[in-house]
């Protein structure tokens, strides 16, 4: 006699949730933010808006859950920054891979949404600096700190807002279209900002 097995609500759940994920991201690369909806999302999963509801309160947070999700479905650790005791090759290697990453459209669609969002959006814009931006600057912020104890870096130095030095043109370059990104544009801030202007 044939049992009756009970629905596992917790794979259910999860399906659901995947499918929630890759319609918003779909979606996001398709008609854009702005004309992204949570109908559209739901129809595009196959659920209940409701169900986007019960765990999440906006398009925003979805969108925001499943980029944090793509980065970690791509391995976000891969890209931690490597300490190999030569700090210009190193982080002209991360901003490589930055590069790389800002280039695809996996990536670069949903995370240049969720950027223009979160200046209108006071408190989409706190969630993408907190869960996106601050734990990978943190990388450089350790780097960077490894490199002063080395000797490679005046002790002096706020490594906080050194690494703006060469994260903050990239990001300003990306965001406003002003101009190619590449490795040599990156390479080239790295020198730049380990090197200084002066005349050596």
């Amino acid at each position: 006699m044939a049992k009756n097995v009970a629905p596992d609500s917790t794979r259910r759940s999860e399906k659901s949730r995947r499918a929630i994920y890759d319609a918003a991201l779909a979606l996001v690369g398709e008609v854009g933010y702005p004309k992204t909806t949570i109908e559209g999302i739901a129809a595009r999963a196959g659920v209940g808006k409701q169900t986007i509801y019960r765990w999440w309160s906006s398009k925003a947070e979805v969108l925001m859950e499943a980029f944090l999700d793509l980065g970690e479905q791509a391995g976000g650790e891969s890209y931690a920054i490597p300490d190999t005791g030569d700090l210009a090759a190193d982080l002209k290697a991360v901003l490589r891979a930055t590069v790389d990453e800002l280039k695809d459209p996996r990536f670069e669609v949903p995370s240049r949404a969720l950027a223009a969002e979160g200046v209108v959006n006071e408190e989409l814009g706190r969630k993408f600096v907190e869960k996106l931006l601050e734990p990978s600057l943190q990388l450089y912020v350790a780097r960077l700190r490894s490199a002063q104890q080395a000797g490679d870096v005046r002790p002096e130095i706020d490594p906080r807002i050194a690494l703006e030095l060469f994260v903050s043109p990239l990001a300003q370059r990306w965001l406003q279209y002003s101009g190619p990104i590449s490795y040599e544009y990156t390479d080239t801030l790295v020198d730049y900002a380990l090197y200084g202007l002066a005349p050596r």
